[in-house]
């Protein structure tokens, strides 16, 4: 698929910072799309002793949630460990993977954050303007602002703020167990992002395109079990 050069990926610390905000305003916070029939999920595996990192992305059909194509790319992690910066840690790694799909997927979900980001421009902001497509932050914490809890029914939610505007929700998206924080990424509204998420759970507490990236970059994917028939998939 087409991947934006939107900047070069070997830049500074305070060029980063400086680039982050510049993009913020490119960040569209209105839904792009009517129906979903790919999903993506976009996950990163880092062998932080080494340097090194694994980048997958699982393109799964909707509504099925099957997997039809995985691709994985390995190399050297070029930027500093900064927080609030590691998109420039971790996508280029992500999007070279992209770069390898055959199948052009309508929504990524992706284990970060989206606007819920102290320049409003996460990683999930950050992949989707690169990839001109609707992103979706799923992080597993909480980057910035605060919410209440939700309460413990499974779509229960609580809207992270962050002076006086809201940038996500923290989701319930299984039966007491620990929410997600979940945040636009690109061209998707709150309402939307919290709607896919949940119709993309299975059991878990994680999303299905997210758990499965997760598997894979961290070479944990059962394929025999989690592949559908026809699937295409180059290691």
């Amino acid at each position: 698929m087409k991947i934006e050069a939107l900047h070069n990926w070997r830049i500074s610390v305070p060029q980063a910072i400086d680039i982050q905000r510049s993009l913020a305003g490119d960040v569209s916070r209105r839904t792009g799309f009517t129906g979903a029939r790919f999903i993506a999920g976009l996950d990163i595996s880092v062998n932080r002793v080494k340097g090194m990192a694994r980048g997958a992305v699982v393109v799964l059909s909707y509504p099925e949630l099957l997997v039809v194509e995985t691709e994985i790319v390995e190399g050297k992690l070029e930027f500093p460990y900064v927080p609030g910066l590691l998109s420039f840690r971790e996508a280029p790694l992500m999007l070279a993977a992209c770069q390898q799909l055959n199948i052009t997927p309508d929504l990524f979900l992706i284990d970060g954050q989206g606007i819920a980001h102290p320049r409003r421009v996460g990683l999930a902001s950050h992949l989707g303007l690169f990839l001109n497509a609707p992103t979706i932050g799923c992080a597993k914490s909480l980057l910035c602002g605060s919410c209440e809890m939700p309460a413990d029914e499974k779509g229960s939610y609580a809207e992270i703020i962050d002076r006086d505007e809201t940038i996500g929700a923290a989701l319930r998206t299984r039966l007491r167990t620990k929410p997600v924080f979940v945040s636009i990424g690109h061209k998707i509204d709150l309402e939307d992002t919290i709607r896919w998420v949940l119709v993309c759970c299975r059991g878990y507490r994680l999303p299905e395109p997210t758990r499965l990236a997760h598997l894979a970059a961290g070479g944990n994917l059962n394929y025999d079990s989690e592949l559908s028939v026809g699937e295409r998939c180059r290691r």
